[in-house]
């Protein structure tokens, strides 16, 4: 069995918490990603699932027995590392079936265990060459055929991809998932690339400062993030923030008022919110009518354009003589917006425009704790005028 589970695990090393009071559940067969910062924990969490590393405190278990005290060869798991680390003066072969021999298999084994792995991986016809004859991702295979070979309960990759070029990276990626649905085995990936971890896992645990942040699919991660850190780590460029202050009627920041009934959310009056709305949720007004729910009209002025192809990330400011920056901090400016429109949209920098945001979109977060508080607004008020206007009701 392949299922993995974290029970209270920590690791410090001194004054340092690596890892803090982590509980985690992995089931067979699922391909799962750990992501965040540089730093928050999230190798030495796999360091500790593989046995390079003894807990602290908390118990591990792999499939049906608790393995956290046992060497990384008991455990049954097979770990692909960021540095491929390939012998050299070894074929292709030699390397794939290295473990294999150090365990004495039989050579008819060690055969149809090679050449299974190497057509998995797609390495026919290879066998016979030698590391410094490969392209960086076929040795890339190569490591990963050297895991497969041990017919493991649980694979580790501990960022296996990072030393690829982009275009190669986006094909071992493809090649990740379908080496998943052959195998059918469990896969636990570590990355900060949240691209690899949108596109390739069936669930992703955001780490941050040694704490598990938020376990879910993908999507529900992008669309209902658990706190402010995945909100702003999951979904690039990041999500807009803006700080506030709930009203009895609705949001208002310095440069924003959102109209919503707090009754509608849970929430009340007087209390310190910080928005949320993502780039692709903010529409200049002459497509208004794309929005089911809009907020009122926002006047900003053009700033920086990014034309990335398939679209122009447009940077707002909200206040005359508000500089935009570029780093990410910029976009938890209340002064700033990011907007997100079609590569074909006539759109200027320093030209006066007018927006609304997509209120099903909007987020609402607790300023002092971070936990997220609502997912949408959907609301009976109508919003019509410009920011600070009265608001008319359906009636």
């Amino acid at each position: 069995m392949g299922d993995v589970k974290l029970e209270h695990v920590s690791k410090h090393y001194d004054d340092v918490t690596a890892v803090d009071d982590m509980n985690l559940d992995i089931n067979d067969g699922e391909f799962i990603c750990l992501v965040g910062p540089s730093g928050c924990g999230k190798s030495t969490t796999m360091e500790m699932i593989a046995g390079l590393t003894i807990p602290s405190e908390g118990k591990v278990f792999i499939g049906d027995r608790e393995v956290t005290n046992l060497p990384p060869k008991d455990r049954g798991v097979a770990m692909v590392f960021q540095n491929i680390a390939l012998f050299p003066h070894m074929d292709v072969y030699d390397n794939i079936s290295f473990g294999l021999r150090l365990r004495n298999y039989d050579k008819e084994e060690i055969d149809r265990r090679v050449n299974r792995a190497a057509d998995v991986v797609q390495l026919e016809g290879m066998l016979d060459r030698m590391p410094d004859e490969m392209s960086g991702g076929q040795r890339q295979r190569v490591a990963i055929a050297r895991a497969i070979v041990r017919n493991p309960g649980v694979f580790l990759m501990d960022e296996p991809l990072a030393n690829l070029d982009a275009k190669l990276r986006v094909h071992m990626r493809t090649e990740l998932q379908r080496l998943h649905k052959e195998l059918d085995t469990t896969i636990i990936y570590v990355t900060h690339d949240q691209a690899e971890a949108m596109t390739m896992s069936d669930r992703i645990a955001v780490i941050d400062s040694g704490q598990l942040q938020q376990i879910d699919p993908p999507l529900v991660c992008y669309n209902e993030p658990a706190n402010l850190f995945v909100a702003g780590f999951i979904g690039s460029p990041s999500m807009n923030f803006l700080d506030g202050t709930v009203t009895e009627n609705g949001f208002e920041s310095t440069n924003i008022d959102i109209e919503f009934d707090p009754a509608d959310v849970g929430i009340e009056a007087g209390r310190e919110v910080t928005m949320g709305i993502r780039p692709e949720d903010v529409y200049l007004i002459e497509d208004k009518n794309l929005v089911a729910n809009p907020s009122h009209e926002i006047d900003a002025m053009t700033d920086v354009l990014e034309p990335m192809g398939d679209e122009i990330f447009v940077y707002l400011k909200l206040e005359e003589g508000a500089g935009a920056s570029l780093d990410e901090d910029a976009i938890a400016m209340n002064d700033q917006l990011l907007m997100s429109v079609a590569p074909d949209t006539d759109v200027e920098e320093d030209k006066d425009v007018t927006v609304v945001l997509d209120r099903s979109k909007v987020h609402l977060f607790d300023t002092e704790t971070g936990k997220a508080i609502s997912h949408g607004i959907e609301s009976t008020v109508q919003a019509s005028g410009p920011t600070g206007t009265e608001a008319e009701s359906d009636d």
